[in-house]
């Protein structure tokens, strides 16, 4: 017996914090996923929940699953808000960089790297990174990253329907 078959097939996890502006990203599409909630775009069992990124809270989030999606605001520079990276994370992950102050005290590749040696990976890992405007105190997405939220909905909803079997 194929033991996968047996796992729930996805999990979406939005990472963030909905005071810090285009931090709360990732929980905004979270949040636009359970409104679509559209049968034949979201596998069946697909779970949905948000963290503020904590490597512990990220690691239970994604245990026993097949495909684990995760959405995170993202830096860059030059910075172009609203702008959507999609990274496979396998093999070598590069060097998280050190000195510059995120909103997460601990980045999301160290967070990997941390359950790879302890053997808590999910079957496979998707990370879509919105590049952010604003991370400063308040609520609210700035505009152009508010733009980019039911895009990636629907993105996201695509990417399950195919690599998630449906059914019970």
């Amino acid at each position: 017996m194929d033991v996968s078959a047996a796992l729930p097939p996805a999990v979406v996890i939005g990472v963030g914090n909905d005071h810090r502006r285009d931090d709360g990203v990732g929980w905004a599409v979270v949040a636009g996923l359970a409104r679509s909630r559209n049968p034949a775009l979201l596998p069946h069992r697909t779970r949905l929940t948000c963290t503020d990124g904590d490597p512990a809270g990220l690691m239970n989030a994604w245990e026993g699953v097949r495909l684990a999606v995760v959405v995170d605001a993202a830096y860059a520079r030059p910075a172009r808000p609203g702008r959507v990276h999609r990274l496979r994370l396998d093999g070598d992950l590069p060097p998280a960089p050190r000195g510059g102050a995120g909103t997460h005290g601990f980045p999301l590749g160290d967070t990997v790297r941390l359950a790879r040696a302890l053997d808590r990976l999910p079957g496979e890992l998707l990370v879509y990174a919105v590049e952010a405007a604003d991370t400063g105190f308040g609520t609210g997405l700035s505009p152009r990253v508010a733009a980019a939220v039911e895009p990636l909905v629907r993105r996201i909803e695509e990417d399950l329907a195919r690599q998630a079997p449906a059914g019970p």
